[in-house]
Formats: structure tokens, C-alpha cells, sequence
């Protein structure tokens, strides 16, 4: 059970640590301190001011497109992907030495859950990239605080352009003519509340949009504007928010901590969590317990999350899920541990070559989910003949790539799958003719690449 765990809310075991004891071992580390902050992410100013230049390159070369303008958005470009990769450096540390990256899985699955429609394409790897110092602080906490810091986070609020959004009748826009932006309020009602068949009309869309016209982010941060909002009362799922002529930041946080406990919402996320950490066809009935849970509790993540690991459905299903590639190429740094100086002196072209290539090659770009409702979850989306080749190719290179001295495979496939791996697989271990061929064809292996 220890095993199956780990590979559902971890990324898989470890030659450093024991796992977690059962479920009641996986639910205490919800009420501990998230180890995974030993090892600090990109810097959050820096990247939000790499980003915002790059943005601002952007429209310059639209504007006025030379060749200084083009040399100019290529040189912010590349300055913003060294914050990119500096995310990647993160999260593999974070694979391969925390005790038990509880707080990965989950921060993981928050950032496909906020994900944002976002053009051009290259930027699609900053929202999640940028919000996970949002989204991480809340994952054994409260949605509706999530919520909130996700909705008012500088990246959400440029790159849905919110933050050049104006009420018409605000004195902004009466000056200016600006009128509204729906990209944040449409996402949060269809994608990040209450779901793409929830109760919300087009004119709960508007009015909430209305409601949030003030919100305004720059490389300094967030704040609101109340001279870009607009004045009076919204009403969205038929409460209203405002009174008076001057718009206030009290009635957003009001809406959202609205749509936050909305019982549309619990069950939205109730699914997502059932599919994604437990199979791709969930028992309606666990789906059911946890959405109870999350209306009981006003959406407290960390009974949910506690629900979702000790439930009786979720318990013998192990392999009803496919690794996606991510996920896949972490286990296997996590199973092949190398030292922590190692994988921080990878440079750029190295994580080109051993994980943002071959995760490509798998089906999945780094950061770039292909439309705003996140990456697919249904396991035909990810084994496939190419992106299984990929998978066996990238097996057999990282032995080498990632340690210099190499267990014997018979070792290594316990420390790797414990009592999950198959005679075949242990069998393929002990003929292996060299120990780089064992452990790649370990890590190849059928239990290797579910959970």
C-alpha cells in the first residue's frame, strides 16, 4: 500500500527515503510544514520583471515591427526563459530530495486546475510558473484563499489582460472610452469555480466582469483601482455586490468567496480531484464524499485532500492511472536520486535535452497546457506508440545522464517499485547484460509508467 501511494501522491519511491506509512502517514504530512520550500523556486520579482518586458517587446514589435523591435522581443525572450528553467532546476531537486513531495503533487495539480488561455503560446509556461507561489501556501488550506490569490495574481491579470480592463461608466473609462475585458471572469466561472456546465448565464459573466473592473497588476505587484471600476451594484448567480458610486475591493472578495462554496463548485472540484489522483472513470460515489466534504468543511482543502487519500474506493486501484510525461520523468529522477549539486549545475541545454525534449517527445511541453481546461487526463491521451518510444528512449539515457555510479538494477528495482514491480520486470533486472540496460528497462517497465 506504502508503494502505491507514493506513486499516486508522491512521485514514486525513493532510494533516500521510506515512504510515508499508509494513508494515515500521507494525510499527516497535509498538517506539516511543506518541505519542498528547502528549495527555494525563481525569484519572484525578477521573473515578474523579465515577464512584464518581454510583454512589453511584444507590443513594441507589433506596433513597430524592425529589426530593433524583433532583436528586442528575442533578447526579452531569452532572458524570461532562464526563469523557466530555473523552474525546471526546482522541480526536479524537489523530486528527488524531499521525503515525501506531498505538496508537488498538489501544487501540480492547482496549477492545471488555474490554468489560463493565454497567446502567444510561448507565454502559456508563465501563469502556472508565476502563480505556483500563490497556489502552493494554500494547497492544505482554505479554495476560496487560493482563489483569491490566483485571481489577484500579476500574471493572471496581465496575461488575461484584466489589468487594462475598465468599467464604461468608471471615470477611466468615461474619459478614455475603455470598456471591459471577460477573459478572468469567464475563466473563473467556466474553468476555476463552478464548471463548463455550471448554473452561470452569459449575463453573470458580464456582471461579474463589471465587478471585477479595478483589478490592476504591474511589475510592482497587484492593487486596486477604484477609478477604473465600475460604479454601483453587480448581480452574478443572483446576489448583489456594490452599493454605492465608488466601487470596493471588499464585494470581489465577497463574489469570490461566494463562488468558492457554491455547491456547483464542490462538485466540479470533487471530480477533478477523483480523475486525476485516482482514475479516469471514478466511482460516482467517491466523487460524491468528496464534494460532501467540501461543502461541510466551507472548501478546506486539507479535509478533502484527507478524504480523497483514506477513502475505500481510492484504495486498490493502483495503475488505473498513466503517468503523464512530467509526472513520469520526476519519477525517474526521484527513483535514480542524484545528488542535489548535480541536477543544480544542469545547464539549459542539458534540460533541453533530458527533460523538455523528451517530454515534448512524450506528448507534453513544459508549462504550455493546449487550451485553457489543462492537460487531458485519459490515459489513451498519453500511451501511445510515439509517446511510448520516447518514454523507453528517455529511460535508457537518463541512468547515465543523471549518476555517475549506477546501483545494480537488482537492487534498483526495489528501491524503484518495491512490491509493485512484476516478475518480468524483476526478471529483465537481473538479465540485464549492463546496469545502465537494467535500470532503463526498470524504468521502462509497465508498473514504472502508472499509478
Amino acid at each position: 500500500m506504502s508503494a502505491q501511494l507514493a506513486a499516486r501522491y508522491g512521485y514514486g519511491l525513493s532510494p533516500q527515503f521510506d515512504p510515508p506509512a499508509g494513508a494515515a502517514g500521507w494525510i499527516d504530512l497535509l498538517g506539516a510544514a511543506d518541505p519542498g520550500l528547502a528549495f527555494p523556486g525563481p525569484d519572484r520579482e525578477a521573473a515578474i520583471d523579465a515577464m512584464t518586458a518581454f510583454l512589453e517587446a511584444i507590443r513594441l514589435e507589433r506596433r513597430n515591427n524592425n529589426a530593433a523591435t524583433r532583436r528586442a522581443r528575442r533578447n526579452a525572450s531569452r532572458a524570461s526563459l532562464r526563469f523557466v528553467f530555473d523552474g525546471v532546476r526546482t522541480a526536479l531537486i524537489r523530486a528527488a530530495h524531499v521525503p515525501a513531495p506531498l505538496h508537488d503533487r498538489l501544487t501540480e495539480f492547482w496549477q492545471d486546475h488555474f490554468t489560463v488561455e493565454v497567446t502567444p503560446v510561448r507565454l502559456r509556461a508563465w501563469v502556472p510558473l508565476m502563480t505556483a507561489n500563490a497556489i502552493r501556501p494554500h494547497v492544505a488550506g482554505r479554495f476560496a484563499d487560493m482563489l483569491k490569490a490566483v485571481v489577484t495574481h500579476p500574471a493572471m491579470l496581465l496575461y488575461l489582460d484584466q489589468a487594462t480592463a475598465v468599467g464604461p461608466n468608471s471615470p477611466v473609462g468615461q474619459r478614455t472610452g475603455r470598456g471591459l475585458n471577460e477573459n478572468l471572469a469567464r475563466e473563473v466561472l467556466e474553468l476555476h469555480t463552478l464548471g463548463v456546465d455550471g448554473p452561470y448565464t452569459q449575463d453573470d459573466v458580464r456582471q461579474l466582469a463589471e465587478l471585477f473592473t479595478g483589478l490592476h497588476a504591474d511589475h510592482s505587484g497587484f492593487r486596486f483601482r477604484p477609478n477604473m471600476a465600475e460604479p454601483g451594484y453587480e448581480t452574478v448567480l443572483g446576489v448583489r455586490y456594490g452599493a454605492g458610486p465608488r466601487a470596493r475591493f471588499s464585494d470581489i472578495d465577497a463574489v469570490l468567496d461566494d463562488l468558492a462554496r457554491h455547491p456547483a463548485t464542490a462538485l466540479h472540484i470533487a471530480r477533478k480531484l477523483a480523475v486525476h489522483f485516482i482514475s479516469d472513470q471514478p466511482d460516482p460515489r467517491l466523487i460524491a464524499d468528496l464534494a460532501h466534504s467540501f461543502r461541510d468543511s466551507d472548501g478546506d482543502l486539507n479535509v478533502v485532500t484527507a478524504v480523497l487519500i483514506d477513502h475505500p474506493l481510492g484504495q486498490d486501484s493502483f495503475g488505473a492511472k498513466a503517468k503523464r510525461p512530467m509526472d513520469y520523468i520526476l519519477s525517474g529522477v526521484r527513483a535514480l536520486a542524484p545528488p542535489a549539486d548535480r541536477l543544480t549545475a544542469l545547464s539549459n541545454t542539458d534540460l533541453r535535452n533530458l527533460f523538455d525534449r523528451p517530454m515534448q517527445a512524450m506528448g507534453q511541453t513544459y508549462r504550455r497546457a493546449p487550451g485553457p481546461d489543462g492537460w487531458p487526463e485519459a490515459t489513451e491521451a498519453w500511451i501511445t506508440p510515439q509517446g511510448l518510444a520516447a518514454r523507453i528512449g528517455w529511460a535508457m539515457a537518463a541512468p547515465v545522464a543523471f549518476r555517475r555510479d549506477l546501483p545494480d538494477p537488482r537492487e534498483f528495482v526495489t528501491t524503484a517499485l518495491g512490491p509493485l514491480a512484476s516478475e518480468a520486470t524483476k526478471l529483465a533486472a537481473r538479465a540485464a547484460e549492463t546496469r545502465w540496460e537494467g535500470i532503463g528497462l526498470v524504468l521502462s517497465a509497465p508498473e514504472f509508467n502508472r499509478r
